[in-house]
């Protein structure tokens, strides 16, 4: 996975109580320690019957706590409290919620929660039944007016023979995701942005489709930064095998027609909108109603109809405020030339030129080689990059321009 922001050099503690789901908490850990952060781990003795010490130390490379009282270590619990940026507890059991809601402060753990005053994350997790009986509620109801986040359950497969239902702790990939939305600074806090992304598919038959190579991997990493940043993100996608982003409201759609509806439902509130996504430019004019065989001989040559531009079709959408971001891939040889018609036609604020000839760039890669022309004529080439590092870098330029 490899350091990513905000991780790198910020101080997470990792609580770990008496639950089936602390294996997870192992891969929790290593995650984060991965992405960069020091993670300090505090096991309470029922954790220490599912989990060992020693796998947290092995992951982390730093020896975890154990939620007992050590001699001539009396205010360990405090200088916890004010050197970690953030806590998480995961797995929390119905106990530990009881004891939270109580502000017990009868082991390390308690003891850190009642002393520090950093974002808490507390993930529930235990069998389904307790988690809806009204005792556990109210516990929820008071931990979350206490001020800490609670991050789940989710509804899944719990212990062996209890079948599924809502208590299952959430992964440790959401949990880093909201740790991340923690730890970062919120610039884009109140801000309400579009982003759209992947290709589209127009029908030849039931079963054909024309389509391009686009993965959508660099319009989800803005929909994902965007969102770690602050803000409330509606991310319009067409077809593509990637996961859904942590917190993002996501829209799926096949057509470039249903991606330009979406984007005119969703666009009003945005103070923001990336178009990320690779629409088709062309579609069959006149699709086939059944499939076409084989044993039928060749089918007759396609004609083809504009489909419509969805970039184009915004401009008397936009707010006055809304500042608009377009993509230009391009493989011509004055492809700068061509990003700034697009840019100027468009009437965009900031326009993003990639090339799709170009190694390792344009469609279907994990990276991205880029050049940023804002309306004001200033072009920026940026090298080679990952392209959720891209995403970074456009929001940073993004930012400067909002009012």
């Amino acid at each position: 996975m490899g350091e990513r922001r905000p991780f790198p050099g910020r101080r997470v503690l990792l609580g770990v109580t008496g639950g089936v789901a602390a294996y997870k908490s192992i891969e929790l850990a290593r995650r984060l320690a991965q992405a960069g952060a020091l993670v300090d781990t505090v096991l309470t003795p029922a954790a220490c019957d599912f989990v060992t010490p020693l796998a947290f130390e092995a992951v982390t490379g730093r020896a975890p706590y154990l939620a007992r009282w050590a001699p001539g270590d009396a205010l360990r619990h405090i200088r916890l409290a004010r050197e970690v940026e953030a806590v998480v507890v995961a797995p929390a059991t119905a106990d530990f919620l009881a004891r939270a809601a109580a502000g017990r402060a009868d082991d390390l753990l308690g003891a850190v929660l009642l002393a520090t005053r950093v974002p808490a994350l507390l993930c529930p997790a235990m069998n389904d039944r307790m988690f809806e009986h009204p005792a556990t509620q109210a516990n929820l109801e008071r931990v979350r007016a206490l001020g800490y986040q609670v991050l789940g359950p989710s509804i899944g497969p719990l212990a062996w023979g209890e079948g599924e239902g809502p208590g299952r702790m959430v992964e440790p990939e959401e949990i880093v995701a909201h740790l991340a939305r923690v730890l970062e600074r919120p610039s884009l806090a109140g801000r309400r942005v579009l982003v759209t992304a992947g290709p589209t598919r127009e029908a030849i038959d039931p079963v054909r489709f024309v389509s391009n190579r686009s993965s959508g991997r660099m319009g989800y990493a803005l929909a994902e930064v965007a969102w770690r940043r602050g803000a409330a993100v509606t991310l319009v996608s067409g077809p593509t095998a990637l996961p859904p982003p942590v917190g993002v409201e996501l829209v799926r759609v096949e057509t470039a027609a249903a991606m330009a509806e979406a984007v005119a439902a969703h666009l009003p509130a945005a103070d923001v909108l990336v178009m990320a996504a690779a629409p088709a430019d062309f579609r069959p004019a006149a699709p086939a109603a059944a499939k076409l065989t084989k044993e039928d001989g060749l089918p007759p040559p396609l004609a083809w109809a504009l489909t419509a531009d969805i970039l184009q079709s915004t401009r008397p959408l936009r707010r006055p405020d809304t500042r608009v971001v377009g993509f230009a891939l391009e493989t011509a040889d004055d492809a700068l030339a061509r990003a700034r018609a697009k840019l100027e036609a468009k009437g965009l604020d900031l326009v993003v030129l990639n090339r799709a000839d170009e190694a390792d760039s344009g469609f279907d890669t994990e990276t991205n080689r880029v050049t940023v022309i804002d309306a004001a004529g200033r072009v920026d080439r940026w090298p080679l990059l990952p392209k959720a590092e891209v995403a970074e870098r456009l929001w940073d330029r993004i930012e400067e321009l909002l009012p």
